[in-house]
């Protein structure tokens, strides 16, 4: 069995190097040979292991200062330090580390008190693995929209145990889900459809196969759509993570939506505020004629039921429409328009004088 290398070795640091001289070590060497990256190759895996290995102890004050005074007989249990640090480290979860001393007690430990391994494996690259992050695009019927993501990435790596006592051939582990955003149009999400997206990198290079993600109808923004399989792909066989698409939902000229409803405007004319009839209202569904009823006051709504956004829950269920109406005050009138305006108002205050 091959001697363990020196810690400080394997990361390429001093032995007076600081905390975060340590972290830059190791993050340039994961990235190097982290297994996302370094497909089937056995040595680099072992690389991996070993720098994290090392990272774990050197990053720690209480181990670094033990590893300084005893090596690796502090946590092996074989050197001078074996009556009170021997035995093994492994993961329980999350970012937590158990240690099993030799006199059968446990101990647990977090990595670095800021989040597990794999959150700080998948920041190595500005929150991603295997190169999937920032803008992307979204194609649907030769369209675009809006792509972004945060990233596929390496789901991590933890073994069963430091030094001797555990193998990264035999780790499995299933693979982190990504979340990312995907922006459809007001008229897609309501009535819904099916858009491909086509995954790049920041510099524009292709990633994976283009997907085609079914946009349910009534789907608004703040909602997601899982895509199994798509996310991170697992350690040793171990099962692929989901893709989550975040919807955020584009804005449509002359529509407001809350929920399931809609809100729109209609303009009408003086005349037809006063003396009544009927205006053209266009609702996602098309067009409809409304009553205006005579004597309507700018600012009225009409509600048009059943004309709003289906329910993701229940497609025969949907929002309505409230039409708020603004009418059209006329200007650059004729002399003739002005006097039987004027003939209007004294007839009005008549009439206001008859009914008082």
């Amino acid at each position: 069995m091959s001697a363990k290398r020196d810690y400080y070795e394997v990361l390429g640091v001093s032995r007076d190097a600081d905390k975060n001289t340590i972290k830059k070590a190791y993050r340039k060497l994961a990235k190097k040979y982290h297994p996302d990256t370094n497909q089937g190759n056995a040595q680099a895996a072992e690389r991996f292991k070993e720098a994290t290995e090392a990272y774990n102890i050197l990053s720690d004050p209480e181990k670094k200062k033990m590893y300084d005074q005893f090596g690796h007989a502090a946590f092996d249990g074989s050197g001078a330090a074996g009556g009170a640090y021997g035995g093994a480290y492994s993961r329980n979860g999350g970012g937590t580390y158990q240690y099993a001393g030799p006199d059968g007690t446990f101990h647990e430990y977090h990595f670095e008190g800021n989040g597990d391994m794999d959150d700080f494996l998948k920041n190595i690259f500005g929150g991603s693995f295997g190169g999937f992050g920032g803008a992307t695009r979204s194609s649907s019927k030769g369209s675009r929209s809006g792509f972004s993501g945060s990233g596929f990435g390496g789901s991590g790596f933890s073994g069963s145990g430091f030094g001797e006592s555990g193998s990264y051939a035999n780790y499995s582990q299933g693979g982190a889900d990504v979340i990312a955003e995907i922006t459809v149009g007001f008229d897609e999400a309501a009535f819904g459809c099916e858009k491909v997206i086509h995954l790049t990198e920041n510099n524009g290079k292709a990633v994976g196969k283009a997907l085609k993600v079914k946009i349910p109808a009534g789907i608004d923004t703040g909602k997601s759509i899982r895509l199994r399989g798509k996310g991170n792909p697992g350690i040793n066989g171990g099962k692929a993570g989901d893709l989550l698409l975040k919807v955020k939902v584009a804005s449509k000229p002359g529509y407001e939506r809350k929920g399931m409803d809609v809100y729109t405007t209609v303009r009408v004319p003086f005349t037809t505020a006063v003396l009544g009839g009927e205006a053209k209202v266009e609702t996602l569904h098309g067009n409809v004629l409304c009553k205006i009823n005579p004597g309507t006051q700018s600012g009225t709504k009409i509600r048009l039921r059943g004309k709003g956004i289906v329910s993701m829950k229940d497609k025969n269920q949907h929002g309505d429409q409230y039409v708020t109406v603004q009418i059209d005050v006329p200007g650059n009138l004729s002399e003739e328009a002005k006097r039987k305006l004027r003939e209007f108002e004294v007839a009005c205050k008549k009439g206001q004088q008859g009914v008082a």
